[in-house]
């Protein structure tokens, strides 16, 4: 691991000014808050940067407060202090529960929410060096590889899977992001901030070298409205989802007048279900229209060799997961 040296920035906007004139002199730079997932890549050597610039320095970004039409998360708030902040618990609880499953107590206690947002991929060929898409290569080791835990939706031509469990929530309350960079600001929809392999097999989101995820908005909850994080994972804790769902339901009484379905674990992006959406619209959740989701759940999905096991496996996390929601009071 080479040397680094660290600069501690004010306000945002010193930090990105730290990154544009570290680049200017020809070497690396990375924004660090947490920090959990950027020490991964420099031990791996991933990244060898040469200016670290520190967030946490920033005033007011780990903060939850109230906004005209909903809430605002200040993207370096702990995955532990999101997980038990009331209001996020009671409005959004897709959200905190997301956050509470990540990784271990340790690493929630350190982890920000835009770094878990923005984390790389946990691929085995991209985290050991393989010159892969994701290295810079024009090749994806796991198609013909070791896909267990590889995409089933969306992908080439890389199959990595994104490895974060609150992007899935987020995408499904419908938040946007407020990105700070070298051209001002900028508020983009959750959706439109992850990007296939499709659009550039090297990156996983639309972020610039030089910009911050700054802040995540949430709109207002809607009345009697429900929503739930269910993830399975190949092990307890110190691991990333190899199915989840994160569901949001506006119920009246037993009708679903409206939802918002997000797969995690099973694409290069969180997943959303528009047509499962716009089947159980207006519909009551009966056993038989979960199955019927459930099955339209999988409607294009492409296994890979060794990765099949996903399709039952979300065809029964989605139907499980939709009726325990519509059975709550």
């Amino acid at each position: 691991m080479k040397t680094f040296t660290n600069s501690n920035a004010r306000d945002l906007q010193q930090a990105v000014t730290l990154v544009q004139q570290t680049h200017r002199d020809g070497k690396a730079a990375s924004f660090v808050g947490g920090g959990s997932d950027l020490l991964g890549l420099v031990k791996e050597r991933l990244v060898a940067p040469d200016v670290l610039v520190n967030l946490k320095t920033i005033k007011g970004l780990d903060q939850v407060t109230p906004a005209a039409g909903g809430v605002n998360i200040g993207g370096l708030i702990t995955l532990d202090t999101l997980s038990h902040n009331p209001v996020i618990r009671r409005d959004y609880a897709v959200l905190a529960e997301a956050a509470e499953t990540v990784a271990t107590p340790q690493i929630r206690n350190v982890g920000t929410l835009a770094g878990n947002v923005n984390q790389r991929p946990w691929c085995w060929y991209f985290r050991n060096g393989f010159p892969c898409f994701k290295n810079g290569g024009n090749t994806c080791f796991s198609f013909g590889g070791e896909n267990q835990f590889h995409a089933i939706f969306g992908g080439g031509p890389s199959y990595i899977v994104h490895p974060s469990d609150t992007a899935v929530a987020l995408v499904a309350l419908e938040a946007k992001f407020r990105i700070v960079g070298p051209s001002g600001e900028r508020l983009l929809p959750a959706a439109d901030f992850f990007a296939l392999p499709q659009q550039n097999p090297a990156r996983e989101n639309v972020l610039g070298p030089e910009e911050i995820l700054a802040e995540v908005q949430l709109p207002s909850a809607r009345p009697a409205t429900r929503s739930t994080y269910h993830k399975i994972m190949d092990r307890e804790a110190w691991t990333h989802a190899v199915v989840s769902a994160a569901i949001v339901l506006e119920m009246e009484k037993d009708v679903c007048r409206s939802a918002r379905i997000v797969l995690g674990g099973v694409a290069p992006i969180p997943w959303r279900l528009p047509e499962v959406e716009r089947m159980l619209a207006g519909q009551r959740v009966t056993e038989a229209l979960a199955a019927r989701a459930a099955e339209t759940a999988l409607e294009g999905a492409k296994p890979l060799a060794k990765n099949a096991y996903k399709v039952p496996l979300t065809k029964g996390v989605v139907r499980r997961t939709l009726l325990d929601l519509a059975s709550r009071a």
